[in-house]
């Protein structure tokens, strides 16, 4: 768990920032699978599971990060969902798809796909800077 206070408060965003996203999601499961479809990558039962699955897993990983439980595997796990989203994302412009992710419910709706890519790309960083400030401390111990 992280022990600065800079980090600590990056860990308290970023974690807020999945618990948000993952109630939002959670709320809404099928148009969350609407979402997940209209990105044109993955047959429509495998994105209605995930619909289901993954704002559960945003909301567990949120918690470990901010509670300091399963930290790592938290960060993990959450840089994985990043990342993967960063690439669909890239992917789906190439291919010509306008998408609205639907991350944030209607609070990103208005967002374009570069003030998109720079808020995840924001996240990604932030959690890469805790993985290192983390492992950094672990090797102090």
């Amino acid at each position: 768990m992280v022990k600065s206070f800079p980090w600590r408060i990056v860990a308290l965003i970023i974690g807020g920032i999945f618990i948000y996203a993952g109630v939002i999601k959670a709320m809404d499961p099928v148009g969350f699978a609407n979402d997940i479809d209209n990105y044109k990558i993955l047959p429509w039962t495998i994105g209605v599971r995930l619909a289901f699955y993954l704002p559960w897993l945003e909301i567990l990983c949120g918690l470990a990060v901010i509670l300091g439980l399963l930290y790592r595997g938290g960060l993990l796990i959450l840089t994985a969902l990043v990342s993967i989203f960063i690439a669909a994302s890239v992917i789906s412009k190439v291919r010509g798809l306008d998408i609205t992710c639907g991350c944030f419910g209607h609070a990103s709706k208005y967002l374009s796909f570069f003030g998109h890519l720079l808020l995840d790309l924001a996240i990604f960083a932030g959690l890469i800077g805790l993985s290192i400030s983390n492992r950094a401390q672990q090797s102090q111990l």
